[in-house]
């Protein structure tokens, strides 16, 4: 093996995805279970949101994420946390109430997004660098919120994986690095495919690349169909990688997929390539992460 990455199982998101694959882990000790599972297969990451166990919907109920954190950190298997700093982003348009927008509409202000990652100090935390057209809906992260989210995650420790949908959600992320809102070496995620985000294909990720700071680290991801050929392609070009349920409910078409198989599928082809996965330990102490206890 002439390369190691590290592999983040993204295990339920928040999307409406529960009624269209059963597999979709809701209650928070299916959550944790699933994590648990994914690192068994091979992952060295698990980036988790909460949902409602009645609904399926999103959660931000602090103590749905302290069962998940919980539940993963008393098991015998280790894997780094990663919680969702995303929180409550989703502006549904609608001509009836346009300033308000419509139903569905959920809105949290950065230091309501950033509570769960506050209270719980996982090792890493996502952080949404811009807004976004996310179909019909629009993720609304405004610029002065980002660099508040991005002030209070620098002060808790833990470290922030700077989502980008696009480019110029890139040029931001490297504006916040540039401030020095960012700690030590930044950790970017190009996260592509999404409608209307950038496209999921191998030129995106080598312009993205290009423009990150060169002390920097990458990661990236497709969506639906083209999550696993971008396992490949973004490890060859350097990067790190992610599959799970957040981001595709099938292992091929028209076969349902479970977390763990598609961990597995992505180790087998990083494998055939020479590559090898980064334990969570390795992990933790290359990027410098927090420890499991809280500490460095």
């Amino acid at each position: 093996m002439t390369n190691k990455v590290m592999l983040t199982a993204a295990v339920t998101g928040a999307g409406d995805t529960v009624e269209k694959n059963p597999n979709v882990p809701v209650t928070p000790k299916e959550i944790a279970e699933s994590a648990i599972e994914s690192a068994k297969a091979g992952a060295t990451i698990a980036h988790v949101h909460a949902r409602d166990p009645k609904t399926g919907g999103i959660s931000h109920n602090i103590e749905h994420y302290r069962e998940i954190v919980d539940r993963i950190r008393e098991s015998e298997t280790d894997v780094i946390i990663n919680i969702t700093s995303g929180g409550g982003g989703d502006f549904i348009p609608s001509l009836d109430t346009p300033a308000a927008g419509g139903e569905g509409t959920d809105i949290q202000t950065p230091k309501e997004r950033h509570k769960p990652v506050g209270e719980l100090l996982p090792e890493m935390c996502t952080l949404d660098c811009g807004s976004t057209n996310f179909g019909n809906m629009i993720y609304m992260s405004p610029t002065d919120w980002l660099r508040e989210q991005a002030t209070l995650v620098k002060q808790s420790g833990v470290k922030p994986e700077l989502e980008c949908f696009d480019t110029g959600h890139l040029r931001f992320a490297n504006q916040l690095v540039a401030e020095g809102l960012i700690a030590d070496d930044p950790m970017y995620q190009f996260c592509l495919g999404i409608p209307w985000g950038a496209e999921a294909d191998v030129e995106t990720i080598s312009y993205m690349k290009s423009r990150i700071p060169e002390n920097a680290y990458f990661s990236a991801f497709g969506i639906g169909r083209m999550q696993l050929p971008m396992v490949t392609q973004t490890a060859l070009l350097g990067g790190n990688v992610r599959v799970g349920l957040e981001d595709n409910i099938f292992l091929k078409k028209g076969v349902l997929a479970t977390n763990e198989q598609l961990v597995d599928q992505a180790v087998k082809q990083l494998h055939s390539n020479n590559i090898e996965l980064m334990t969570p330990q390795e992990a933790r102490e290359q990027f410098n992460l927090l420890q499991p206890n809280g500490g460095n």
